[in-house]
């Protein structure tokens, strides 16, 4: 097990300002960064907002959970800002990945022991790759997806069926 962090730290014990880093991280950044460009979306009536959460919302788990528990509120920073921005032609959903190949999850895919556990319980028997997330990104911004608002989409190999 890695040592215990705010981001692998249980949320039962966690002390509040751990929680309040990964609550300031995961949702509030988002926060900021959408109230930053969301106005000019608005007055062209126009625009693809993508937030990036994780499957660890849908899930609940003995290690990460504060960071588990901001996931969540991700998705639902997505589906609440739809109903209110959606008036104003202006799509927001949510990308939850599973693990992916990145320096986030670096101690996870370097470890051949916790690799070999990954892959085993994923259907597609391995992680993905950032540019398997890069796709969808670019469909929810495109024109393809003009009617999707709201909503979040797996992209796990399948960890979640």
């Amino acid at each position: 097990m890695p040592p215990r962090t705010p981001i692998t730290a249980p949320q039962a014990g966690i002390a509040d300002d751990q929680f309040r880093k990964i609550l300031d991280n995961n949702i509030v950044s988002n926060h900021w960064l959408i109230q930053m460009v969301a106005p000019e979306m608005l007055e062209r009536r126009s625009g693809s907002i993508i937030i990036i959460s994780s499957i660890g919302g849908l899930r609940g788990s003995p290690v990460i959970g504060a960071y588990c528990i901001s996931k969540a509120a991700d998705m639902q920073l997505a589906r609440n800002l739809a109903v209110e921005f959606g008036p104003s032609n202006v799509r927001v959903n949510c990308i939850a990945p599973g693990l992916i190949k990145t320096d986030f999850a670096r101690a996870l895919w370097e470890d051949p022991q916790r690799i070999e556990a990954a892959n085993t319980s994923v259907p597609l028997r391995r992680i993905g790759e950032p540019e398997e997330i890069a796709g969808a990104v670019v469909f929810l911004a495109s024109s393809a997806s003009n009617f999707i608002t709201g909503q979040t989409m797996v992209i796990d190999g399948g960890v979640t069926i």
